[in-house]
C-alpha cells in the first residue's frame, strides 16, 4: 500500500492538466497562470530566444531526472537487498538472489499493469511514437510510473538499462513545459528531443552523444532547427550532472590501449565489425522472441528468479545495467570464453527482463554487449597469436560503440559516446571502420533495430522520424501542384535560362501541343547550358534538352513518390492523366512535407 500512495503523491504533484495525452487549452481553468501564460505569449520575443531559454529549463529538468532515478534505485536497492537482509537467513546468492529478482520483477510489473497498462518493455520508443503521432504529448504520470517500474527493476537487480527511462523522464518533461506554455506541436518535438538529450547527457556524462541521440532517435534524422536546442539541453545537463556525481565516464577504462600495427585496422577490425554484426542482430532477434509471450505475475516472476540464478552464477557480472562490471569482463584478466559467455548471458537477461515485465532501457545493455563481445575476440585472437603486441582492451572499447550503433540504429551516437568516455581521437578510426561495418551485418540479417522492431510489433511503422503508414494512406492527388509551370516542346532554350533564373519552381514538364508529357527540364540542367563557354544555340529548343522521367499518376501513395524520388535524385515527378498522360502539375519533397504535416496537425488536435 505504501508504493501505491506513493505514487499517487508524486502524480498529485503534477497539474492536472499536464498528465493526460490529450490536452485542450480552452479547457484549463482561468487564474494566474492563464494570464501569465498568455501575457507570455504576448511578448515580441524571437523562436530562438523562447527555444533555447526553454532548452535551459528543460537541460536542468532533465539532469534532475537522472539524480531522481538514481535516488529511486538506491531506495529500490534497499528495499529488496539491504532491508531483507537484516532479518533473511544467510541462504547464498543461489537462493536469495533469485528470491529478490523475481520479487523486484513481479513489483515492476504491477506498476506498470496497475498505473500504465499496455506500456510495458522498452522506453525510448514510446517517445518515438509520441512525438510521431501525438505532437510530442508525453503524459507526466505515464513517464513517472516508468520511472517507478524502472526502479524496481534495476533495484532488484535484473539486466536493463537506465537510458530509458531517464529518456522518458527527461522528455516528459520537455512536454509539460510545452503544454504549459500552450506551445504547439513544432516546439513541443524540438524541447521533447531536447529533454532526452538532456537525460541521455546527464546519465553518461556524455553531451555530444546525448545531442545526436535526440536527433537521430527522438527526431529521426538531423535538424538544423532542432541542433542547437538539444545542444543547449545537452551541455546544461552535463553541467549540472558534473556538479553532482563528479566529472567522469560512465565507464571508466581503466587501463591504457593502443594500435600497434596496420593489419589491425585493414584486419582484425573490419573481422571484429562482421562478428558484432551477427552478435547485435542476434540480440536483436532474442529481444523480441522473448517479448512475445504474455506477461503475467507467474512470468515475471520466472524470468527474474531466471535472472537472478544468472547473475549469481556471474558472480555479480550480470547485475543492473553493468556500469561496474564492463571494467572487469573486458579490461582484466578473463579468458576469451568467458568473456564472450557473459556477452551471451547479458544478451538472454535483457530479453528475459525486459520481455517478460521488467522496465528499462536497451542502450546500456548494448554497451555491455559489445564490450564484451570485443573483449572476447582480442582475447581470442592474443591467445590464438601470443607474440601479437595487441591489447584486448582496444576491442572492447570499439565494440562498445559499434553495437550500440548497430543494435539500437544510432551510429553517430554510438561513436561519440565511445569517444568522449576514452577522449581519444585516435580511437575513431577502428571505431568508425567496424561500426560501418557492424551496421551493414545487422540490417542484412535484421532489418529492424531493438527501438523500430518494438515499434513494428505494435503496428507503426517509422522510418527517420516519419510515419510512413501516415504516408502510405496519402496520395498524389492530396499534394499535387496544379500550379507548376509547364514548357512547351518548342521553346526556345536560351528564353527559359532567362525566364527561370530566378524562379523557386526546379522541375519544369516538357509538354506537346496536347500537354502530353515529354520530359522534364531542370533548373540544374539549365543552369549548366547558360555557364558552358558557348551560348547556347539560338534554335535549341525545350524538346531537345529535356530529359526521359518517370511520369506519376494521381492513384500513386506518397509513400511511394518518396521512394522513387528518392531512386532518381530529382526534386519533383511530373503528374499525369492516365488515360491521355496529360500533365496535370507536379509532385515534390516541399508538397510532400506541407500535405503530411497537416494531415499530423489533424491527427493529433
Amino acid at each position: 500500500m505504501s508504493l501505491t500512495r506513493t505514487l499517487r503523491r508524486a502524480l498529485s504533484l503534477v497539474p492536472r492538466r499536464a498528465r493526460g495525452v490529450v490536452y485542450a487549452p480552452g479547457r484549463m481553468a482561468s487564474g494566474a497562470w492563464d494570464r501569465f501564460v498568455e501575457w507570455f505569449n504576448e511578448l515580441d520575443l524571437s523562436e530562438n530566444a523562447v527555444l533555447l531559454g526553454f532548452a535551459v529549463l528543460v537541460g536542468m529538468a532533465g539532469a534532475m531526472s537522472v539524480v531522481g532515478l538514481y535516488k529511486l534505485i538506491d531506495l529500490a536497492y534497499a528495499i529488496f537487498f539491504r532491508w531483507p537482509a537484516t532479518w533473511m537467513p544467510a541462504f547464498g546468492p543461489y537462493v536469495t538472489r533469485p528470491l529478490i529478482t523475481a520479487a523486484a520483477m513481479v513489483t515492476a510489473w504491477w506498476i506498470m499493469r496497475r498505473f500504465a497498462p499496455g506500456e510495458e518493455g522498452m522506453t525510448v520508443p514510446d517517445v518515438q511514437r509520441r512525438v510521431v503521432r501525438a505532437g510530442g504529448r508525453i503524459p507526466a504520470d505515464t513517464a513517472l510510473v516508468r520511472t517507478a517500474a524502472a526502479a524496481a527493476t534495476l533495484g532488484g537487480g535484473a539486466s536493463a538499462g537506465s537510458e530509458g527511462p531517464v529518456a522518458v523522464l527527461g522528455s516528459a518533461a520537455g512536454s509539460l513545459l510545452s503544454r504549459l506554455f500552450r506551445f504547439g506541436a513544432d516546439r513541443t518535438t524540438l524541447l521533447v528531443a531536447a529533454g532526452a538529450a538532456a537525460a541521455i547527457s546527464a546519465a553518461f556524462n556524455a553531451p555530444l552523444a546525448g545531442a545526436f541521440f535526440a536527433l537521430e532517435e527522438i527526431l529521426g534524422g538531423l535538424s538544423v532547427a532542432a541542433f542547437p536546442v538539444v545542444v543547449v539541453a545537452s551541455v546544461v545537463a552535463a553541467v549540472i550532472s558534473r556538479a553532482v556525481f563528479g566529472n567522469h565516464p560512465a565507464f571508466p577504462i581503466p587501463i591504457e590501449y593502443s594500435y600497434n600495427h596496420l593489419w589491425e585496422v585493414g584486419l582484425a577490425y573490419p573481422l571484429l565489425g562482421v562478428i558484432v554484426g551477427v552478435v547485435s542482430a542476434w540480440f536483436i532477434r532474442s529481444y523480441f522472441r522473448f517479448a512475445q509471450a504474455e506477461v503475467s505475475a507467474g512470468r515475471a516472476a520466472a524470468g527474474g528468479a531466471l535472472v537472478g540464478l544468472m547473475v549469481a552464477a556471474s558472480g555479480g557480472l550480470l547485475v543492473g545495467t553493468g556500469h561496474l562490471a564492463i571494467p572487469l569482463d573486458v579490461f582484466g584478466t578473463m579468458v576469451w570464453w568467458m568473456i564472450a559467455l557473459l556477452a551471451v548471458g547479458k544478451i538472454v537477461a535483457t530479453g528475459l527482463t525486459l520481455g517478460w515485465g521488467g522496465s528499462g532501457g536497451v542502450f546500456t545493455p548494448s554497451l555491455y554487449v559489445g564490450a564484451a563481445t570485443g573483449g572476447a575476440f582480442g582475447a581470442g585472437v592474443l591467445a590464438l597469436f601470443p607474440s601479437a603486441t595487441m591489447q584486448p582492451a582496444a576491442y572492447g572499447i570499439v565494440g562498445m560503440g559499434a553495437t550500440v550503433a548497430a543494435a539500437t540504429g544510432a551510429p553517430i551516437t554510438g561513436i561519440l559516446m565511445v569517444f568522449e568516455m576514452t577522449d581519444d581521437y585516435a580511437i575513431m578510426l577502428p571505431l568508425m571502420l567496424t561500426t560501418a561495418i557492424a551496421m551493414v551485418v545487422t540490417r542484412r540479417l535484421q532489418p529492424d533495430n531493438l527501438y523500430s522492431g518494438w515499434l513494428r510489433r505494435r503496428g507503426i511503422n517509422l522510418e527517420h522520424g516519419v510515419d510512413r503508414d501516415l504516408l502510405a494512406g496519402l496520395t498524389v492527388a492530396d499534394a499535387i501542384d496544379r500550379s507548376a509551370i509547364v514548357v512547351q516542346a518548342g521553346d526556345p532554350v536560351d528564353g527559359l535560362i532567362r525566364r527561370f533564373a530566378f524562379a523557386d519552381q526546379t522541375v519544369y514538364p516538357v509538354v506537346d501541343e496536347r500537354r502530353r508529357l515529354l520530359g522534364v527540364v531542370t533548373l540544374r540542367s539549365l543552369g549548366l547550358l547558360a555557364q558552358g563557354e558557348q551560348p547556347p544555340d539560338p534554335g535549341l529548343t525545350a524538346r531537345d534538352v529535356a530529359a526521359p522521367t518517370e511520369a506519376l499518376t494521381l492513384d500513386v501513395t506518397l509513400l511511394e513518390v518518396v521512394r522513387r524520388l528518392g531512386a532518381q535524385g530529382i526534386a519533383a515527378l511530373p503528374v499525369v492523366d492516365a488515360p491521355s498522360s496529360r500533365v496535370l502539375g507536379t509532385i515534390g519533397r516541399a508538397g510532400i512535407l506541407a500535405r503530411y504535416g497537416r494531415a499530423m496537425a489533424d491527427r493529433t488536435g
